[in-house]
């Protein structure tokens, strides 16, 4: 029954409540770079991803770490983890997705919420590179649903070279995270921010699939949901049917109960990106492999507040991760 009741997280008094939770860590973090080598996946459709290595001497165990929507491997919150895994022996990888990488990607899709096979092309090829290495995966908010969606999908069949997980801030329902953001304040602090880059994407699309009608930018100004969105762009790019079907065939919750490695999904209580249906407890009651930790406190990729001089974050992420677990 790997519910944990008792987390150890603590939100700081300084700094109350979800919003200014999620929205002071993300203004604060300055980690410095980390991953220090760069290395480009050429993918059998013809596209590519963009890797970011910290490879260090040659260790037992190796860490993929992925991002949450509109970021990329350069993030802080991706590279403050990278730094603290490398510290205590880990070598990394981080990843940025197709379209999120300083140049656009090749063909007319990008990433979405579901694409684990991205996922899977990244962990043979570290494999490949690390044949004697264990693969740890850690993921936040999107990258959280991709890593838990593919554990899922694989169940008994996941690659053996796979160790454990840790996920933190997943929408693990999509719908209900959209419903949650579709809300008057968050659609004008959070949501306007990443439609404006996903417009800034289409429109860098646009120009270079001109004849693509799935990527006309007629209207592109009056989308301010993500339902839209992914009505108009997500779902026929990626061979969805419309923003429902994608939700629903790319949601994690679904896949949680069939995954058979230990792997930990960490939520906050106050996260403004979740509804109720993004706290899978009863999955996590009924299951020996997925372990749910909800926080009291922390927003989304937030948790505030410092242990032994890393942030939180990064401090149960190793604790999950140490192989005395």
């Amino acid at each position: 029954m790997p519910l944990i009741t008792e987390s150890s997280y603590r939100s700081p008094w300084w700094c109350p409540g979800g919003h200014l939770q999620t929205i002071v860590p993300a203004l604060a973090r300055r980690a410095h770079a980390v991953t220090d080598e760069d290395e480009r996946l050429e993918l059998a459709d013809g596209d590519f991803l963009d890797l970011c290595w910290k490879r260090g001497r040659p260790s037992s165990r190796l860490a993929i770490v992925c991002h949450g929507l509109e970021a990329g491997a350069e993030a802080s919150y991706i590279q403050e983890m990278a730094g603290a895994l490398a510290d205590a022996g880990w070598e990394v990888l981080a990843w940025s997705y197709r379209g999120c990488s300083r140049e656009p990607n090749r063909t007319p899709g990008f990433y979405h919420s579901g694409a684990t096979h991205d996922l899977a092309e990244v962990i043979a090829h570290a494999s490949s590179q690390r044949p004697d290495a264990s693969i740890d995966l850690i993921g936040f908010s999107l990258g959280g649903n991709l890593i838990l969606k593919f554990l899922g999908e694989r169940g008994s069949k996941v690659p053996t070279c796979i160790g454990r997980a840790v996920a933190f801030s997943v929408p693990c329902d999509l719908a209900c995270s959209a419903r949650a953001l579709d809300t008057p304040f968050n659609r004008e602090v959070y949501m306007r921010r990443f439609i404006t880059t996903l417009r800034e994407k289409i429109r860098t699309k646009h120009e270079l699939f001109p004849d693509d009608v799935r990527l006309s930018p007629e209207g592109l100004e009056k989308i301010r949901t993500f339902r839209e969105f992914d009505t108009r762009y997500t779902a026929p790019l990626h061979g969805f049917e419309d923003a429902e079907d994608y939700w629903s065939r790319s949601s994690s919750r679904q896949f949680l109960a069939a995954i058979r490695v230990p792997a930990l999904l960490v939520n906050a209580d106050n996260d403004p990106f979740l509804g109720p249906a993004c706290y899978p407890v009863s999955v996590a009651r009924e299951s020996d492999h997925f372990h749910l930790e909800i926080t009291r406190g922390g927003g989304h990729v937030g948790f505030p507040g410092k242990v032994n001089g890393r942030s939180w974050m990064t401090e149960r992420a190793l604790r999950f991760l140490a192989p005395e677990q």
